[in-house]
Protein backbone atom coordinates (compact mmCIF):
# COMPACT_ATOMS: atom_id res chain seq x y z
CA UNK A 1 0.00 0.00 0.00
CA UNK A 2 1.37 3.34 -1.31
CA UNK A 3 1.57 5.71 2.10
CA UNK A 4 -0.86 8.96 2.27
CA UNK A 5 -0.66 11.93 4.35
CA UNK A 6 -4.07 13.80 3.82
CA UNK A 7 -4.19 17.07 5.25
CA UNK A 8 -7.86 18.51 4.77
CA UNK A 9 -9.04 21.80 6.04
CA UNK A 10 -11.12 25.54 4.96
CA UNK A 11 -9.32 27.86 2.79
CA UNK A 12 -6.64 30.03 4.27
CA UNK A 13 -5.88 27.23 7.07
CA UNK A 14 -2.54 26.92 5.95
CA UNK A 15 -2.75 23.39 4.43
CA UNK A 16 -1.26 23.92 1.26
CA UNK A 17 2.08 25.44 2.63
CA UNK A 18 2.62 22.33 4.95
CA UNK A 19 1.73 19.63 2.67
CA UNK A 20 4.34 21.22 0.28
CA UNK A 21 6.69 21.64 3.17
CA UNK A 22 5.98 17.86 4.03
CA UNK A 23 6.09 16.61 0.60
CA UNK A 24 9.63 18.26 0.05
CA UNK A 25 10.93 16.42 3.46
CA UNK A 26 9.42 13.04 3.08
CA UNK A 27 10.21 13.04 -0.93
CA UNK A 28 6.45 12.11 -1.16
CA UNK A 29 4.54 13.38 -4.43
CA UNK A 30 1.91 16.09 -3.93
CA UNK A 31 -1.84 16.35 -4.91
CA UNK A 32 -3.41 20.29 -4.17
CA UNK A 33 -6.92 18.74 -4.93
CA UNK A 34 -8.50 21.77 -4.86
CA UNK A 35 -6.59 22.86 -7.61
CA UNK A 36 -8.38 20.21 -9.84
CA UNK A 37 -11.66 21.68 -8.72
CA UNK A 38 -10.58 25.55 -9.23
CA UNK A 39 -8.94 24.23 -12.92
CA UNK A 40 -12.55 23.13 -13.63
CA UNK A 41 -13.91 26.62 -12.71
CA UNK A 42 -11.62 28.62 -14.75
CA UNK A 43 -11.85 26.25 -17.90
CA UNK A 44 -15.85 26.58 -17.34
CA UNK A 45 -15.30 30.08 -17.18
CA UNK A 46 -13.47 30.55 -19.89
CA UNK A 47 -16.10 28.51 -21.80
CA UNK A 48 -18.14 30.40 -21.08
CA UNK A 49 -20.36 27.96 -18.92
CA UNK A 50 -22.31 28.72 -15.44
CA UNK A 51 -21.52 26.30 -12.66
CA UNK A 52 -24.43 24.54 -12.90
CA UNK A 53 -24.68 23.27 -16.40
CA UNK A 54 -23.98 19.87 -17.03
CA UNK A 55 -21.55 20.19 -19.65
CA UNK A 56 -19.04 21.27 -16.48
CA UNK A 57 -18.88 18.02 -15.85
CA UNK A 58 -17.42 16.70 -19.15
CA UNK A 59 -15.01 19.48 -18.67
CA UNK A 60 -13.95 17.79 -15.40
CA UNK A 61 -13.51 14.35 -16.67
CA UNK A 62 -11.52 15.93 -19.60
CA UNK A 63 -9.08 18.43 -18.20
CA UNK A 64 -5.57 18.67 -19.94
CA UNK A 65 -3.82 19.60 -16.72
CA UNK A 66 -0.44 19.27 -15.21
CA UNK A 67 1.52 20.62 -12.44
CA UNK A 68 5.22 20.87 -11.88
CA UNK A 69 7.46 20.86 -9.19
CA UNK A 70 7.82 23.89 -8.62
CA UNK A 71 4.04 24.17 -7.64
CA UNK A 72 3.07 25.74 -11.35
CA UNK A 73 -0.55 24.79 -12.39
CA UNK A 74 -0.89 24.26 -16.33
CA UNK A 75 -4.14 24.35 -18.04
CA UNK A 76 -3.52 23.29 -22.07
CA UNK A 77 -0.24 24.17 -21.04
CA UNK A 78 -0.30 27.70 -20.30
CA UNK A 79 0.69 28.51 -17.14
CA UNK A 80 -2.69 29.37 -15.16
CA UNK A 81 -1.13 29.30 -11.14
CA UNK A 82 -1.78 33.14 -10.86
CA UNK A 83 -5.50 33.23 -12.36
CA UNK A 84 -6.22 30.01 -10.01
CA UNK A 85 -5.78 31.99 -6.77
CA UNK A 86 -8.21 34.48 -7.19
CA UNK A 87 -11.45 35.22 -4.94
CA UNK A 88 -13.76 34.70 -7.79
CA UNK A 89 -12.29 31.23 -9.39
CA UNK A 90 -12.34 30.41 -5.56
CA UNK A 91 -15.92 31.13 -4.88
CA UNK A 92 -17.39 29.22 -8.59
CA UNK A 93 -14.70 26.31 -7.54
CA UNK A 94 -17.19 26.07 -4.38
CA UNK A 95 -19.81 26.00 -6.39
CA UNK A 96 -19.13 23.62 -8.79
CA UNK A 97 -16.88 21.22 -6.16
CA UNK A 98 -20.77 21.09 -4.29
CA UNK A 99 -22.41 19.35 -7.41
CA UNK A 100 -21.83 15.46 -6.46
CA UNK A 101 -21.02 14.21 -10.23
CA UNK A 102 -18.60 16.52 -10.78
CA UNK A 103 -17.14 15.06 -7.50
CA UNK A 104 -17.37 11.71 -9.17
CA UNK A 105 -15.68 12.86 -12.05
CA UNK A 106 -12.75 14.02 -10.16
CA UNK A 107 -12.63 11.20 -7.65
CA UNK A 108 -10.49 8.51 -9.35
CA UNK A 109 -8.20 11.25 -10.95
CA UNK A 110 -7.43 12.49 -7.46
CA UNK A 111 -6.80 8.65 -6.40
CA UNK A 112 -4.66 8.46 -9.33
CA UNK A 113 -1.91 10.46 -7.80
CA UNK A 114 -1.05 7.90 -5.06
CA UNK A 115 2.17 6.66 -6.06
CA UNK A 116 5.28 4.84 -4.80
CA UNK A 117 7.22 6.37 -2.33
CA UNK A 118 4.10 7.78 -1.33
CA UNK A 119 1.44 10.82 -1.86
CA UNK A 120 0.70 14.14 0.63
CA UNK A 121 -3.25 14.80 -0.42
CA UNK A 122 -4.45 18.43 0.30
CA UNK A 123 -7.85 19.16 0.46
CA UNK A 124 -11.49 19.32 1.96
CA UNK A 125 -12.51 15.73 1.62
CA UNK A 126 -9.07 13.98 1.30
CA UNK A 127 -9.31 11.79 4.86
CA UNK A 128 -13.46 11.23 4.46
CA UNK A 129 -13.59 10.22 0.51
CA UNK A 130 -10.61 9.91 -1.40
CA UNK A 131 -8.15 8.13 0.76
CA UNK A 132 -9.88 6.78 3.74
CA UNK A 133 -7.44 4.23 4.46
CA UNK A 134 -4.84 6.50 4.74
CA UNK A 135 -3.10 6.09 7.77
CA UNK A 136 -1.96 10.09 8.50
CA UNK A 137 -5.02 11.98 8.77
CA UNK A 138 -5.01 15.86 9.41
CA UNK A 139 -7.64 18.16 9.59
CA UNK A 140 -5.71 22.03 9.32
CA UNK A 141 -8.31 24.68 11.09
CA UNK A 142 -8.28 28.62 11.79
CA UNK A 143 -10.47 31.22 12.73
CA UNK A 144 -12.23 33.10 9.44
CA UNK A 145 -11.06 36.22 10.83
CA UNK A 146 -6.90 34.76 10.71
CA UNK A 147 -7.87 33.01 6.86
CA UNK A 148 -9.00 36.86 5.78
CA UNK A 149 -6.05 38.75 6.72
CA UNK A 150 -3.44 35.86 5.41
CA UNK A 151 -5.54 36.08 1.98
CA UNK A 152 -5.67 39.60 2.25
CA UNK A 153 -1.81 39.81 2.40
CA UNK A 154 -1.23 37.28 -0.07
CA UNK A 155 -3.10 38.90 -2.63
CA UNK A 156 -1.64 42.47 -1.91
CA UNK A 157 1.83 40.88 -2.58
CA UNK A 158 0.60 39.69 -5.91
CA UNK A 159 -0.78 42.95 -7.43
CA UNK A 160 -4.72 41.61 -6.60
CA UNK A 161 -6.96 44.32 -4.67
CA UNK A 162 -8.42 43.07 -1.63
CA UNK A 163 -10.87 43.87 0.97
CA UNK A 164 -10.76 42.76 4.34
CA UNK A 165 -14.08 43.00 5.08
CA UNK A 166 -15.54 41.16 2.26
CA UNK A 167 -12.72 38.77 2.29
CA UNK A 168 -13.97 37.46 5.90
CA UNK A 169 -17.99 37.28 4.49
CA UNK A 170 -16.95 35.85 1.76
CA UNK A 171 -14.97 33.00 3.46
CA UNK A 172 -17.44 32.74 6.22
CA UNK A 173 -20.23 31.74 3.18
CA UNK A 174 -17.65 29.50 1.51
CA UNK A 175 -17.15 27.76 4.68
CA UNK A 176 -21.30 27.60 5.10
CA UNK A 177 -21.50 26.08 1.27
CA UNK A 178 -18.42 23.59 2.18
CA UNK A 179 -19.89 22.27 5.29
CA UNK A 180 -23.72 22.14 4.65
CA UNK A 181 -23.09 20.73 1.09
CA UNK A 182 -25.20 16.92 0.59
CA UNK A 183 -21.75 15.30 -0.38
CA UNK A 184 -18.19 15.22 0.60
CA UNK A 185 -19.01 17.86 3.67
CA UNK A 186 -15.88 19.71 5.24
CA UNK A 187 -15.08 17.69 8.16
CA UNK A 188 -12.52 16.13 10.11
CA UNK A 189 -12.22 12.25 9.83
CA UNK A 190 -13.01 10.61 12.55
CA UNK A 191 -9.26 9.41 13.10
CA UNK A 192 -7.95 12.55 11.99
CA UNK A 193 -5.58 14.75 14.27
CA UNK A 194 -7.29 18.70 14.30
CA UNK A 195 -4.75 21.26 14.79
CA UNK A 196 -5.55 25.05 14.91
CA UNK A 197 -3.16 27.28 13.16
CA UNK A 198 -5.01 30.79 14.37
CA UNK A 199 -2.04 31.43 16.75
CA UNK A 200 0.91 29.15 15.30
CA UNK A 201 3.40 29.83 12.87
CA UNK A 202 4.00 28.13 9.70
CA UNK A 203 6.86 26.14 11.36
CA UNK A 204 5.32 25.60 14.30
CA UNK A 205 2.52 23.56 12.39
CA UNK A 206 4.88 21.53 10.15
CA UNK A 207 6.45 20.66 13.01
CA UNK A 208 3.55 19.26 15.11
CA UNK A 209 2.58 17.77 11.42
CA UNK A 210 5.76 16.19 10.73
CA UNK A 211 6.02 14.55 13.98
CA UNK A 212 2.02 12.73 13.77
CA UNK A 213 2.80 12.18 10.47
CA UNK A 214 6.32 10.54 11.53
CA UNK A 215 4.57 8.35 13.82
CA UNK A 216 1.48 7.16 11.83
CA UNK A 217 3.84 5.89 9.18
CA UNK A 218 6.01 4.08 11.42
CA UNK A 219 3.32 2.84 12.88
CA UNK A 220 2.12 1.34 9.44
CA UNK A 221 5.61 -0.35 8.74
Amino acid sequence: MVPVITIDGPSGSGKGTVARRLAVRLGFGLLDSGALYRLTALASQNAGLAPQTPEVVDMARRLDCRFDEQGKVFLNEENVSRELRTETIGAVASQIAARPEVRDALLQRQRDFARPPGLVADGRDMGTVVFPEAPAKIFLDASAEVRADRRYKQLIENGFDANFTALVEEIRQRDERDRNRSVAPLRPADDALVVDSSDLSVDEVEATLWRYAQDRLADQG
